[in-house]
């Protein structure tokens, strides 16, 4: 696991996630183009080649966009309207459930970052270091 997967995948997740299931729109680029059969990990895979800079665009790019698509599901459906998504028992989540979900996956993930930072620096903790600065 790398940071940059980590930060890819949660872009693939804002896209397949919101995009697609919540939203009922195409994924669009890159994830069209990608044959997840045969390559299940092309986002953790890619995302420890790619340009840091180029990672964090990629997520901007996909929060940006799954963000206003989620406040028109909102303002057309409300929370408890129903998602895209249907499930094969045939039920469909309400948009609160997908939006929690997703509080869910950035929780899980951010613990996963943090322990790559640890790993880094050393340090344990939610106090960042006296010399650390933004």
């Amino acid at each position: 696991m790398t940071l940059g997967g980590l930060v890819k995948h949660m872009a693939l997740v804002e896209a397949d996630w919101l995009v697609v299931k919540l939203a009922g729109q195409p994924c669009g680029a890159p994830w069209d183009a990608v044959d997840f059969d045969a390559d299940p990990d092309w986002d953790w895979r890619t995302g420890a080649l790619d340009q840091p800079d180029d990672v964090y665009a990629r997520w901007r790019k996909a929060v940006e966009r799954s963000r206003t698509l989620v406040a028109e599901v909102i303002a057309e459906r409300g929370l408890d309207g129903p998602a895209s998504l249907t499930w094969p028992d045939g039920h469909s989540p309400t948009v609160a459930v997908m939006l929690l979900d997703m509080v869910e996956e950035y929780a899980r993930h951010t613990g996963h970052a943090d322990i790559l930072r640890e790993a880094v620096d050393g340090l344990v903790g939610e106090n960042a270091p006296e010399t650390f600065t933004i």
